[in-house]
């Protein structure tokens, strides 16, 4: 998932320049954005051991991305508004653009490669079938539509992690719009959480009366039912709530994180999957309000030990990994061949490691240089080579010949 550190980090050796680096969260430190950071670490560990089949409630470390998004990208947005006035929409979306792009293109065009040369004719049929819809980042809305299961059929699709994606991607759309109206005035932040309020009532209300279907997939994809985790995530990050966290005395806060973080690690145990009682009928919220009050404890009461945890060096160094981990790690995933002879834990072990290597090479020679304009992306070079790049993958999806149905499969009447 996306990484949202708002921090410059130093790109081959050098200084990111001043005018490259974004806005920081109002209130919000270094040694507070590194336990962030961490937590990003934690979520896709989980999400990567669930996919495995060693974590049965490792999905919900999608949720505390969103909850994690939703407070940083509004610190950005309210710390933009509070220090020039306004919020700059275009450069933001620029910004949301040049960060999550470039990688996500450069996975889509090589998995739908290794699609084609090792996937099944099932594989190939459906990531052609979904490629338009990632690039227009509604890839959720597609499986929705077409009633495409996630909990029965995402491992026939490359790109079903994407969904995720999609919904953040649709949330940085039509938030942000949102805050640039509301933010306006002295009692701009305080708007602003209450209508983070209502938008998490009102996505729980939608998420409990979809989720009694026997098909949770619209409960579990819409954009506006998963709202919720990116609007509490919203409201943390208002003057409203930092004001009253700042209060809280650093041990009553070790002690708080205590108990959120050991309530997280047991609901990641034991949740199993969209069978869990009560997931659709406020589990999810639950989960996502946990969330949120341990992310702005870490971030606004100094030197609680829960931050310097997540902090260390293995949790911030995977968390700051963790988008373009995210991305290949499904495709790996599916096409890895079986290796039955390690067994389910030497196969995970392989597979991300391999997920590791490409996700390493991707951050430090798609991602970094795009996002902070140096080396080979100076100047214009970073956008021209993406939309190169986005081209050919088009060019790729419409020169790939769709496999028919049934290709692949046995032939009925040579079993007679």
């Amino acid at each position: 998932m996306p990484s949202h550190l708002p921090l410059p980090a130093p790109v081959g050796g050098r200084a990111v320049p001043a005018r490259h680096r974004a806005a920081r969260p109002s209130g919000v430190g270094r040694a507070h954005i590194a336990a962030l950071d961490g937590l990003r670490g934690f979520a896709v560990a989980g999400v990567l051991l669930f996919h495995a089949g060693h974590l049965r409630g490792g999905f919900l470390g999608v949720d505390l991305f969103f909850v994690l998004s939703g407070f940083l990208i509004t610190g950005l947005l309210l710390g933009e508004a509070t220090g020039r006035g306004r919020i700059g929409l275009a450069a933001f979306w620029g910004r949301r653009a040049r960060r999550l792009l470039p990688a996500l293109v450069c996975v889509v065009v090589v998995t739908v490669s290794a699609t084609w040369v090792w996937g099944s004719t099932e594989h190939l049929r459906f990531a052609l079938d979904d490629m338009p819809w990632v690039g227009a980042q509604a890839v959720n809305w597609h499986y929705i539509t077409e009633q495409i299961g996630y909990w029965n059929a995402s491992d026939t699709r490359v790109f079903a992690h994407l969904w995720s994606i999609g919904v953040e991607w649709q949330f940085y759309l039509a938030w942000p719009l949102v805050v640039a109206v509301a933010a306006r005035g002295r009692r701009g932040e305080r708007v602003v959480a209450s209508l983070a309020v209502v938008g998490a009532l009102v996505s729980l209300a939608l998420t409990v009366s979809l989720g009694a279907a026997v098909d949770t997939t619209r409960a579990y994809e819409g954009t506006d039912t998963r709202g919720a985790a990116l609007l509490l995530g919203a409201l943390t990050a208002t003057a409203p709530v930092r004001n009253l966290v700042r209060r809280v005395p650093r041990r009553a806060a070790d002690l708080v994180c205590l108990v959120l973080g050991c309530g997280l690690a047991v609901a990641w145990a034991v949740t199993g999957g969209e069978k869990a009682p009560l997931l659709f009928q406020g589990g999810l919220l639950v989960h996502s309000l946990t969330a949120a009050v341990l992310i702005v404890l870490m971030a606004h009461v100094p030197g609680t030990w829960a931050a310097r945890i997540a902090g260390s060096r293995l949790p911030r160094g995977l968390g700051k990994l963790s988008y373009s981990l995210y991305l290949w790690h499904w495709p790996v995933y599916l096409l890895l061949p079986r290796l039955s002879a390690l067994g389910d834990w030497g196969r995970t072990v392989v597979a991300i490691g391999i997920s590791l290597v490409a996700a390493a090479v991707t951050k430090r020679f798609v991602e970094d240089p795009v996002r902070f304009r140096v080396g080979w992306a100076r100047g214009s070079r970073g956008l021209i080579a993406v939309v190169a790049l986005a081209l050919a993958g088009a060019v790729l999806w419409a020169a790939v010949p769709e496999p028919a149905a049934g290709e692949g499969t046995v032939d009925v009447d040579q079993l007679r």
